[in-house]
């Protein structure tokens, strides 16, 4: 007695099944049965993984679908069948073989491309097309032959089976089920018909679920689906226990006195036989030029990259000439010399289209022969980079080269992409969000009523290690308020708990990876099934049904076409730059400015690609980076592992720490980087130079030790240790530099990608420092839609001295400008509510008409289509129209009257043959044009001018800022000296840490405590970001007359709840911020360097502190060496005033970092 399971949804049937893949297979091993099917609604997702699962636990995968078949035609996007409102009807098909299995992709495919209304549906037109190699069964309820038979229409029950049979005789079956739903007798029918006909039947189970004790977070995960809670009497649901992975004897109890249904399943896994190739190389084909038709790929290959090499390298040596030819050799052996074209080709036309490309990414960066071709931009040679880490002749795996384009124009490739290699052949790639443990919290919660501040706080209680969230089970095992709330009993609690354990870690929805592409050799839907959603324009994609994951196994080209927005600011920099008459070629910048390192001395990073963090502006001023080798390494170490080596690698440059090596052939493999360990490559030259390995051997112990293979490691570790030893090695000693490779194995970074971002960042640095308002001007073009983005680099601008002018119609372009030197005009489009449409017609406008000289002038010729109440609602309140007549408040309150008067404008200018007043105005009398200085316009209603305060709202809700200055703006250096709030590092305002931070005071709600005292509900804004803060009662009676709106405050406390992008706060204390330096100084600390000190500079500073007289202490920090040792003394003789006077006189004498406050 046996069975197979033939109608099983896993996660893929999204937010419908609740079954994980492992988990579904896992349970049918344990039920010792042969096989299982997959048969998704509509899809294909999971088939791969299903099918190498499958395999893996020795069970015979049935690849399938429960297809949606239109009722009509596929192409018709209306309701039909019985009742004519019927979307689709169920079916379900099973590959029988390689040739099903290519059918049913083909079929799926469509069925996303040309039959999608609600559900992807497929129709008999192409069913017949593709009915080679399928089994199809009459599926569920919602099939049609049932609800043919449901509707008592038995003739067109029969001639439906009759056109079945005839497309698949002995592969189609009709299904029944038994769910223990009363409509379900209506199987009875089916069966009775399959007996007058003669047609197999076969059961199946609709499974949904894992366990019968599912079947409630089945519900839930519905919910989720349709938005419903689970009280919604009017919430889908089925209205059985029933849908779950039944043993074999729970499936004949349910079809008593049947048991030829059951058995038939296993004559349908027996027809089965499908082989998914996984791991063939299926490159597409690169068209050779007509002229060397008769050369290979590789000889081809080989022209090119000696002739580019020949341009890259004006001094040619046997070095150069060596290691090109062995890269060619190893790309002769491997296979890829296609691969290799095809990148070059499209990234020569980006090129020749003048689309920014990046100098590299990844590990391809350390091919001579990329760089050879123009793929890559960094010298692997000069750099020392590894063309095994990219390409290993011992272990083959197809290359993975990463391109950075211009995110502007990224899709001006991929669409050249698609017509040299084919439209149908191309696609980008799905990718799935799953159902995370903090996710899942909210979505159960939200479906359970649990009010939503209080899911958010239990997600929020979830701890997330490298950028991962710690599972659902281990949180409230091991969380104490986690724990907590898993032992209180209460039943929301333990329900919610329950159902986000079943939940967890299933997909939740498809979307479209952000970079990957997919070249397939000839049609992709003969290697994997398409899928079509839209991306964030609307627009629509299409996109494999395969992770790229998948469509690597199956042995596919995947491609990352990335868009990076520093390529698009460098480029619009360095068009300002030529339009002021400057020939400016940033790959052939020197990489030894002096100036331009000082941008990353002082710290002032902002905006500079990857060195931009708060915390790697501080190492940045203690590295003192002179060499383009300091950057590569600092951005290798700053990140999480490698992090804990920076203040060694600090100490080593400056002297203050001994560089030590274990053996003295280390030094010239690890003198770059002052005896720390910081790249794989240098992993990989210890194995080679000390142990004898091969540079594709290091790299396959390098892998191992990054993913921690044990086996392999310490199989690895006895050939190490006995290559050191053949190399005159000690043991021990053989044996420490093992451990210490290993140390940094599993964080060391890749150099190849370090040096190329890096070269990067230091062309970026080149530009602010040479070109810092076109620079900056690009930046903030780049960034015109994140308003908190703009607003720090608005704040970067004034710090450099730079002027940022506000809106102007008259003056400002569509992006941000440099109109004069030192200046910079903001965007129009950076106005929240005025598309880019409407501007562009008013600079066009403006070219032909201008200046504008008032609103009525202004509105006379553009397109009020796209100039409308709302764009110039936005223009006025934003202060671009001030340089027309009159104030705000007068021009907003004329925008009707101002349209009406266009309006009328345009339809008597249009209408030529009309003689009125224009015409006489004009001083002809045939109408047939107006001049703009002869038209009287209208007075601007006298309206009295709004209130700066309001002037100022306005602007924030446009803008997402003050232009005209913020309020705290008098107060910067006080929030410089005693805020530690920083918005772009989420560290500095997590849950329980203490917030100090000056802000305005916006809103204040007040209310009485249980004992009558006052307490207040606060909302604070500071120039980026805002904040909530409840001052209870005891705080209120002390510091309760300054919480005002409107009042400029510093406010400290401790932070009781925070999310990505704000905190709420319990406020401590709240003073005058004009107050802030005199009552939070607790002393200043002035550091002094005995080796640069004068005795004139000793006067000097003896003298500022003299005439600055106050009541806080001063402590002179005195440095006596190198080292940056010293010691600290209390002056007894003064106490000082901090006052901006004091501050920057010490730090003109002193320098920048010379004066803290403690």
């Amino acid at each position: 007695m046996s069975f197979v399971h033939l109608h099983n949804h896993t996660e893929y049937s999204l937010l419908d099944g609740a079954n994980s893949i492992k988990k579904l297979i896992a349970r049918a091993v344990d039920y010792k049965m042969p096989a299982l099917a997959i048969t998704d609604h509509g899809n294909m997702f999971g088939v791969l993984e299903f099918y190498k699962e499958a395999k893996k636990a020795g069970i015979k995968p049935i690849i399938g679908m429960e297809a949606y078949m239109a009722p009509g035609s596929r192409k018709e996007k209306k309701g039909g069948g019985k009742g004519g409102t019927k979307a689709a009807y169920h079916l379900v098909l099973l590959a029988k073989n390689n040739t099903g299995y290519r059918n049913l992709m083909k079929l799926s495919s469509l069925a996303y491309l040309e039959g999608f209304y609600y559900k992807p549906r497929i129709d008999k037109e192409i069913l017949r097309q593709h009915k080679e190699g399928l089994i199809v069964l009459s599926a569920c309820m919602s099939g049609e032959l049932f609800t043919q038979l449901n509707y008592g229409d038995k003739k067109e029950a029969i001639a439906t089976v009759e056109e079945y049979l005839e497309l698949f005789g002995d592969d189609y079956y009709l299904e029944i089920q038994n769910h223990n739903i009363p409509e379900e007798a209506g199987y009875e029918n089916v069966y009775k018909l399959a007996k007058e006909m003669g047609v197999p039947v076969v059961a199946t189970n609709d499974v949904h679920y894992l366990e019968k004790g599912h079947h409630d977070s089945h519900e839930v995960l519905m919910c989720i689906s349709s938005g419903k809670s689970l009280s919604d009497p009017k919430r889908m649901r089925y209205n059985t226990t029933e849908l779950y992975l039944k043993t074999v004897d729970e499936m004949y109890k349910a079809f008593p006195g049947k048991p030829e249904v059951l058995e038939r399943t296993l004559e349908i896994a027996e027809k089965i036989d499908v082989d998914i190739e996984l791991g063939k190389n299926k490159l597409p084909r690169y068209p050779l030029p007509p002229e060397f038709q008769s050369m290979t790929l590789d000889d081809y290959l080989e022209k090119l990259a000696f002739e580019g090499a020949k341009k890259r390298y004006h001094e040619w040596s046997p070095e150069i000439e060596e290691r090109l030819r062995y890269e060619l050799s190893v790309i002769r052996k491997t296979g890829f010399a296609g691969y290799f074209l095809i990148v070059q080709d499209f990234i020569n036309y980006a090129r020749s289209k003048g689309i920014p490309v990046g100098p590299g990414r990844g590990s391809a960066a350390g091919s001579l022969v990329a760089y050879a071709l123009g793929i890559t931009n960094i010298d692997p040679l000069r750099y020392d980079l590894l063309f095994e880490r990219f390409l290993n002749p011992e272990r083959v795996t197809m290359p993975d080269i990463d391109i950075d384009f211009c995110y502007e124009r990224r899709e001006e490739v991929i669409d050249y992409v698609r017509e040299r290699y084919g439209e149908r052949n191309v696609a980008q790639i799905i990718t799935f969000g799953t159902m995370a443990s903090k996710g899942v919290i909210k979505d159960v919660a939200r479906v359970l009523e649990i009010d939503y501040a209080e899911a958010d706080r239990i997600s929020k209680l979830i701890p997330v290690h490298q950028g991962k969230p710690m599972k659902v089970e281990e949180a409230f095992q091991t969380i104490p308020e986690l724990k907590k709330i898993a032992e209180s009993n209460q039943e929301k609690y333990q329900q919610l708990i329950r159902h986000a354990r079943v939940l967890e870690g299933l997909a939740r929805h498809a979307s479209v990876h952000a970079a990957g592409i997919i070249i397939a050799p000839d049609d992709i839907t003969n290697f994997v099934p398409l899928y079509q959603t839209e991306d964030q324009n609307k627009e629509k994609v299409v996109t494999t049904q395969f992770t790229m994951g998948g469509c690597e196994e199956i042995g596919l080209l995947k491609m990352d076409f990335l868009g990076l927005r520093t390529l698009t600011v460098i480029n619009k920099c360095v068009e300002m730059v030529r339009r002021k008459g400057i020939e400016l070629d940033i790959d052939t910048i020197p990489l030894d400015d002096p100036e331009t390192f000082e941008i990353f001395c002082d710290g002032n990073t902002v905006g500079i690609f990857q060195f931009e963090s708060k915390g790697m502006q501080e190492y940045l001023r203690k590295l003192k980076p002179n060499r383009i080798e300091d950057l590569i390494a600092m951005n290798a170490l700053y990140r999480p592992g490698p992090m804990e080596n920076i203040d060694t690698f600090i100490d080593r440059k400056f002297g203050r720490q001994k560089i030590e090596y274990l053996h003295p052939k280390l030094e010239p493999i690890l003198k770059e980087t002052y005896g720390i360990i910081v790249y794989q490559e240098q992993v990989m030259r210890i194995a080679s130079e000390l142990a004898g390995f091969s540079l594709g051997k290091a790299d396959i112990l390098r892998r191992a030790m990054g993913k921690k293979k044990k086996e392999e490691m310490a199989r690895m570790k006895v050939e190490f240790v006995e290559g050191c030893l053949k190399n005159g090695i000690d043991k021990k000693i053989a044996e420490d530099i093992y451990e210490l490779i290993f140390k940094f194995a599993s964080y060391g970074f890749n150099k190849s990608h370090s040096a190329a971002y890096s070269v990067l960042a230091y062309q970026t640095a080149y530009l602010k420092r040479h070109f810092p308002a076109e620079f900056m001007a690009a930046t903030l073009t780049s960034e015109i839609d994140d308003t908190k983005r703009i607003m720090i680099l608005i704040e970067e601008c004034k710090r450099m001295g730079l002027e940022v002018l506000p809106p102007d119609i008259n003056h400002s372009g569509a992006d941000f400008e440099v109109p004069e030197p030192g200046k910079i005009s903001f965007a129009l489009t950076a106005i929240k509510n005025v598309g880019r449409n409407a501007i562009k017609n008013i600079l066009k406008v403006r070219e032909e008409h201008g200046p504008f000289t008032s609103l009525f002038q202004f509105l006379q010729h553009v397109d009020l289509r796209l100039v409308n109440k709302k764009t110039l609602e936005s223009l006025i309140q934003a202060g671009a129209l001030d340089s027309l007549e009159g104030n705000r408040a007068q021009k907003f309150a004329a925008i009707e009257m101002a349209l009406k008067f266009a309006q009328s404008y345009q339809a008597r200018a249009l209408n030529t043959t009309q003689v009125s007043l224009f015409d006489l105005m004009s001083g002809e009398g045939n109408g047939s044009e107006v001049h703009d200085e002869l038209v009287q316009y209208p007075a601007l209603p006298e309206v009295e001018e709004w209130s700066l305060q309001e002037r100022l709202n306005r602007e924030k809700e446009l803008l997402g800022f003050y232009i005209s200055g913020h309020p705290l703006d008098k107060f910067r250096r006080e929030i410089e000296l005693f805020s530690n709030l920083d918005w772009e590092n989420p560290d500095t305002f997590k849950t329980n840490s203490i917030v100090r931070t000056g802000a305005m005071i916006t809103t204040v709600k007040n209310h009485m405590d249980r004992k009558g005292r006052f307490m207040a509900f606060v909302t604070f804004e500071d120039k980026f970001n805002s904040f909530e803060g409840v001052v209870f009662a005891s705080t209120y009676e002390k510091f309760g007359e300054h919480i005002k709106e409107g009042n400029l405050v510093f406010v400290s406390g401790k932070v009781d709840d925070a999310s990505e992008n704000s905190f709420k706060m319990i406020c401590d204390e709240i003073i005058p911020i004009s107050e802030s330096r005199n009552r939070m100084a607790d002393q200043v600390r002035v550091t002094v360097d005995i080796s640069s000190v004068t005795e004139e500079l000793i006067e000097e500073l003896y003298r500022i502190i003299r005439s600055h007289p106050g009541t806080i202490p001063l402590y002179f920090d005195v440095r006596t060496g190198t080292n940056g040792n010293g010691f600290l003394l209390k002056s007894r003789r003064f106490r000082v005033l901090l006052t901006d006077e004091l501050l920057q006189q010490v730090e003109r004498l002193l320098g920048k970092d010379a004066v803290s406050i403690g």
